[in-house]
């Protein structure tokens, strides 16, 4: 019965519709959560592709560790990948556990090897012992997908306290460098890094002054890294999601009184779920996306990065 479901469910997803109307196209009432947030606790629940993304072998064996796996457009990357056949490490802060655990419990049932790693992006010694173990588990690491992320709205910059821009800039940039340092000698000709950066490094919203500023960054250092390592067979791109309903969003992502017209100020008059990037992360995992490094993908509904 529930493989009728997931069925069904998939055929809907992937059978031509309207994108105007294909998810919820009214807002979302307020809800606020304390930061990082818990998405099963949401209303409503993202749709990360739990009952609808359905894989066919194009990372069959591959090993892939995924930042902020736990929750919205990392969960939805996670679900794909492991769909598509690879074994996953998916990082997570602790406090998330909760949607970690049924995360791990909805893919193992379906056969996949799932390895939770929680801790904190913020400090340099764990994203190293972060890759080691997803390495050690997996029996190798050849997709590196860098999801998580920080972000706080503020109206005013005299509301940014250091406190928030260092936090902002450890998880959303630092990180990447001490993950990847850690990550490239380990990784064969033919792997892959995945970035997120935002359509905020493209049009910035006047409260997100520091989240945008990490995006531009994620941007640069994409492109560069994607030229530096080119040479090793090792290919870098990044994707750039627009209005996504995450917990990201009622954490402190977005200010409350956005929330009722979320996502409704681009051209497809809607906020994506996180199953629509699903997709693209799996293409600039396989080798589908041979002779492409460098690029970065908007997936904004619309609001374009160029």
């Amino acid at each position: 019965m529930k493989e009728d479901k997931f069925k069904q469910n998939t055929e809907r997803r992937l059978m031509m519709q309207n994108p105007l109307t294909q998810y919820r196209q009214d807002g979302y009432q307020k809800q606020l959560q304390e930061s990082p947030g818990i998405q099963e606790d949401m209303m409503p629940v993202p749709d990360c592709g739990e009952e609808s993304y359905k894989g066919s072998g194009k990372l069959q064996g591959r090993k892939a560790l995924i930042t902020g796996g736990d929750s919205g457009i990392g969960r939805a990357a996670a679900i794909a990948y492991a769909r598509e056949g690879a074994d996953i490490a998916v990082n997570y802060v602790e406090s998330e556990h909760k949607d970690a655990e049924s995360l791990k419990d909805l893919l193992e049932r379906e056969g996949r090897k799932v390895i939770l790693i929680p801790g904190d992006l913020r400090d340099e010694a764990f994203n190293k012992q972060m890759v080691g173990e997803a390495y050690k588990k997996l029996g190798g690491l050849d997709i590196l997908c860098l999801v998580a992320g920080k972000q706080v709205a503020q109206d005013d910059i005299m509301n940014i306290t250091t406190e928030q821009l260092k936090a902002t800039f450890e998880i959303n940039v630092y990180s990447l460098f001490w993950t990847v340092k850690a990550a490239l000698p380990l990784m064969p000709p033919g792997a892959t890094i995945i970035t997120t950066t935002s359509i905020q490094a493209y049009q910035p919203s006047e409260y997100l002054l520091d989240y945008a500023a990490t995006k531009s960054a994620i941007v640069a250092f994409t492109r560069a890294l994607a030229k530096q390592v080119a040479k090793k067979g090792i290919r870098v791109n990044s994707i750039a999601p627009g209005p996504v309903w995450t917990a990201l969003q009622v954490s402190g992502g977005q200010p409350q009184d956005k929330l009722p017209k979320f996502g409704q100020n681009t051209p497809l008059q809607r906020a994506g779920q996180p199953v629509e990037l699903s997709a693209v992360y799996v293409l600039l995992a396989s080798q589908e996306s041979s002779f492409t490094t460098a690029e970065v993908y908007g997936i904004t509904g619309g609001n374009h990065t160029a």
